[in-house]
C-alpha cells in the first residue's frame, strides 16, 4: 500500500480518483489546492503526488517546481493531470520536473497503471546506491529470488577493490568517488552486453556483485576487470599512470609502493535450489575473496572460482 497525495480543486474529481486508488489498495490524502498540497507534503511526505494542473495559485506546475527544487522533497514522484492536450503543455509539465503527465479525460485504468509504474520506479531508485547507481539493499534480495526461480545453477561473482583505502587517501575523495562511479558504469555495461542474462549490484562500500550464467562468468568478470583498470588509469596523474603504482602508508603507517587499485573476484557457482543458504556461506566466500586478492596471475585483478554444487540442501538454521 502506498501513501498518495491527490490535489485537485474539483471535489467530484477528488472523490473519483480517491475511490479508484483506494480500490487499488492505496491510502489517498486529498488537497483542494496547491498551497494545501504543499502543506500536506511537508507535514508527511507521501510516496507519490498526483497534481491537477489548473487548481488556482500555485497551480500544479508551480507546486511541482517547488517540490523538485527542495532537496528534501526532490525524489518525490509527481504525476500531473490536465485538461490541456497541447504538446506545449506537456513540455511545460516536464520542464517543471514532472515524472509523468496524463491528459483529462483519462481512463481510470490508465491512471492506476501510471501510478503503479511511478511507484515501481521510485522504489527501484531508493534501492540504488547513489554513487555507483547500481541496485542494492532489497533490490538485491529480490533479484536473488528471481534468479533462483529461473535458473538451475547461478554464478554469483563477488567483486571488491584491492587496497582501496590507501588509494582513496592518496588520490583524494573526489578521485575515489569517481572510481566507484566508473565501476558502476563498467558493471552496468558488461551486464547489459553479456550473452544471456546478467545482473550487476552494489552490496556497499567497495563490494559489488554480478549474477551471470555459469558458462559466461569468467569472460564477463575478466572484461569487467580490464575495463575497470582502464578507467582507473584515466583518473590518476601521468607519472603514476606510467609507473602503475604509487607510494602511500599501509595500515601500520609504513610508506610503501602500492599497485593501482584493481578488481578482485570470487566466482561462486551455486545450485539455484541452494540460494536460500547463501547466508551460511560467509566464511567460505570471504576466504575465496581473500584468496582471489592474493592471486598474481593478472595485472587487472585476482580471480578465484568456487563450485558449491555439493552444498547441503537442508534449510539454514535460524
Amino acid at each position: 500500500m502506498a501513501d498518495i497525495l491527490f490535489a485537485d480543486d474539483e471535489p467530484h474529481i477528488r472523490r473519483l480518483v480517491a475511490k479508484l486508488l483506494d480500490r487499488a489498495g492505496h491510502r489517498v490524502r486529498e488537497a483542494p489546492d496547491g498551497a494545501s498540497a504543499l502543506d500536506e507534503i511537508r507535514r508527511a511526505l507521501p510516496d507519490i503526488a498526483v497534481l491537477d494542473y489548473r487548481m488556482g495559485t500555485p497551480d500544479g506546475f508551480e507546486v511541482c517546481r517547488m517540490i523538485k527544487s527542495d532537496p528534501r522533497l526532490s525524489h518525490l514522484p509527481v504525476l500531473i493531470l490536465t485538461g490541456e492536450g497541447r504538446i506545449e503543455n506537456r513540455l511545460d509539465g516536464f520542464s517543471a520536473g514532472a515524472d509523468d503527465y496524463l491528459a483529462k479525460p483519462f481512463d481510470p485504468r490508465e491512471l492506476a497503471a501510471r501510478v503503479e509504474a511511478l511507484l515501481r520506479l521510485s522504489r527501484s531508485g531508493l534501492d540504488r546506491n547513489p554513487t555507483s547507481g547500481l541496485p542494492g539493499g532489497e533490490a538485491l534480495e529480490r533479484e536473488f529470488a528471481r534468479w533462483a526461480e529461473r535458473h538451475e545453477v547461478i554464478a554469483v561473482c563477488y567483486l571488491d577493490l584491492d587496497d582501496f583505502k590507501p588509494f582513496s587517501e592518496h588520490f583524494g575523495f573526489s578521485v575515489a568517488d569517481a572510481v566507484i562511479r566508473d565501476l558502476g558504469e563498467v558493471l552496468s555495461v558488461v551486464a547489459a552486453e553479456a550473452p544471456g542474462e546478467a545482473f550487476a549490484g552494489h552490496v556497499g562500500g567497495d563490494d559489488f556483485i554480478l549474477l551471470v550464467e555459469p558458462e559466461r562468468a569468467r569472460s564477463v568478470v575478466r572484461r569487467a576487470q580490464e575495463d575497470f583498470l582502464r578507467a582507473v588509469r584515466k583518473r590518476i596523474p601521468e607519472e603514476e599512470r606510467q609507473r602503475g603504482s604509487y607510494r602511500a602508508e599501509d595500515r601500520e603507517g609504513v610508506v610503501r609502493e602500492f599497485p593501482l587499485t584493481r578488481l578482485s573476484a570470487a566466482i561462486v557457482r551455486v545450485p539455484a535450489a541452494r540460494m536460500n543458504l547463501l547466508d551460511r556461506l560467509g566464511e567460505r566466500i570471504s576466504a575465496a575473496k581473500q584468496a582471489a586478492k592474493q592471486k598474481k596471475g593478472s595485472p587487472e585483478g585476482g580471480l578465484l572460482e568456487l563450485d558449491l554444487a555439493d552444498l547441503p540442501a537442508r534449510r539454514a538454521e535460524r
